[in-house]
């Protein structure tokens, strides 16, 4: 089995190296790779690294996945599993799952539901679209944990989002109480506060050093969450507060 990685970051990079670990054949490409597993298959583009793979992981940013899906589209046959794990919005998700439907591959709406590190291929997985069911069968074996939802595209991402407006604004609304506490010399109180809600003290430095880590990331999910929550009608004002402060982190620890 060749599996193909669009995207060699931190979750491509490391989806890559635990792949090559269970024996699987990796080919990968990115315009700036990161963190390269020994024995990975450098392609020389997108559509390289996607020819001949029985799986591919559109593992990218989210302001880019049309665009890589696009971009193989030409490349792709009948029976491939494309499975794009990016977090946007539900409606992109259809958007390009009807570019790959057109070529007979198999599209996959795969939900990232943890950070990758530091479990790696364990991440659990959300996934739906045509290729779902298929995707889960493949890729538990190899040690992914896949919960197959259904078959439309856009709903794991749903799920996914929707748990994002709470998780991504309760880590907004921590950091924001943190500085407030430090500026006020009252950080032991306000984390004595915290934790009559949290119940665990290393999540609250979790959600403070995974908002500044991951910053750029985030506020593109959330963007996401705001174009889900705009299409449904409902308010996303807390949502774009939690946009506004991550891109305030970002430009922080720029």
């Amino acid at each position: 089995m060749i599996v193909a990685i669009l995207g060699i970051g931190e979750a491509g990079g490391t989806f890559a190296r635990d792949l090559i670990k269970a024996g699987v054949q990796v080919r990968g490409w990115d315009p700036n790779p990161r963190n390269l597993p020994d024995e990975l298959d450098f392609a020389s583009s997108n559509p390289a690294a996607v020819s001949g793979a029985d799986i591919i992981l559109s593992v990218n940013w989210a302001s880019v996945a049309w665009d890589v899906a696009a971009e193989v589209a030409s490349i792709l046959y009948p029976g491939q599993l494309f499975a794009d794990m990016n977090t946007t919005a539900p409606q992109l998700k259809r958007e390009i799952a009807t570019i790959i439907d057109k070529t007979g591959a198999l599209f996959v709406d795969a939900a990232l539901m943890d950070p990758v590190p530091p479990k790696g291929l364990g991440t659990q997985v959300y996934a739906s679209g045509c290729g779902a069911k298929r995707f889960a069968e493949v890729m538990s074996p190899l040690g992914m944990p896949v919960t197959y939802l259904n078959d439309e595209a856009g709903n794991a991402a749903t799920h996914k989002l929707v748990r994002s407006i709470m998780y991504k604004g309760v880590a907004a609304v921590i950091v924001e109480c943190l500085e407030a506490a430090e500026a006020l010399n009252m950080t032991e109180y306000a984390r004595a506060q915290m934790l009559k809600i949290i119940y665990d003290e290393p999540m609250i430095d979790r959600f403070v050093t995974g908002s500044i880590q991951h910053a750029k990331r985030r506020a593109e999910e959330m963007e996401a969450v705001v174009e889900m929550l705009n299409s449904i009608g409902v308010s996303s004002f807390t949502s774009q507060a939690a946009v506004r402060r991550l891109k305030e982190i970002m430009e922080k620890n720029q």
